[in-house]
This record gives C-alpha cells, sequence and structure tokens, in this order.
C-alpha cells in the first residue's frame, strides 16, 4: 500500500488503485458505483474511471458501513442520506485512531 503522503499528492487513482487500497475486487468497486450516489468517478476518453480523493472518502465510509459494521446496502445508503456529515467526522476519527496505533506500535518496537 502507498503511504499516505503519496496517496494524497495524487488527483486521480484508477480502478483498480482504488480496489487495492480496500483489498477488494474492482467488480465491487463498480458495483458500489452503481449502488451509491455518491460515488461520481470521471472518465476518460477510453471510459476508464478515475477517482478522486472525495470518492475514496466516500469509499471510505461505505466500507466502513457494510465491511466493518455489517451494514446492508440499504441500510448503509439510508444512513449516508440522513447523517452524511456525522459519518464523515467519525471515519476521521477512525483515521486518526488508526495512525495513533500504528505510530505507537512503531514507538514499541523501539523501545
Amino acid at each position: 500500500m502507498k503511504s499516505e503522503k503519496s496517496r494524497q499528492e495524487k488527483l486521480y487513482y484508477s480502478i483498480g488503485e482504488v480496489a487495492r487500497m480496500f483489498s477488494v475486487n474492482t467488480s465491487l468497486i463498480r458495483y458500489w458505483e452503481q449502488q451509491f450516489d455518491i460515488i461520481k468517478p470521471h472518465k476518460n476518453k477510453k471510459g476508464n474511471r478515475l477517482f478522486t480523493q472525495n470518492d475514496i472518502d466516500n469509499f471510505h465510509i461505505i466500507y466502513h458501513l457494510v465491511k466493518e459494521r455489517g451494514y446492508t446496502l440499504k441500510g448503509a445508503g439510508d444512513k449516508l442520506k440522513k447523517n452524511p456529515d456525522d459519518l464523515r467526522k467519525d471515519i476521521e476519527i477512525l483515521k486518526t485512531m488508526e495512525k495513533m496505533r500504528s505510530f505507537l506500535l512503531e514507538l514499541k518496537k523501539h523501545l
């Protein structure tokens, strides 16, 4: 997986890169794109999907709801429609906690 810094520098990500970020198949990325209105990739002349950082952030929310919390696709969609801002805050908190955990584990190795 690429470092967080290099991910933030890119403007667009291919469907393969997005699938690797979440350890899922590209077909699942395409399926979620169809199921959730918040995923709107750009398409080049060939029709290849190009995802922005905003799309990646939305995939984080969907992935968290469906894969980690066990929501159905309909349930995740309803939750996204009701409280999108709260979900974004929750995901940011989770990301921060994961970074802190990684830092602490790395610190523990050096002690």
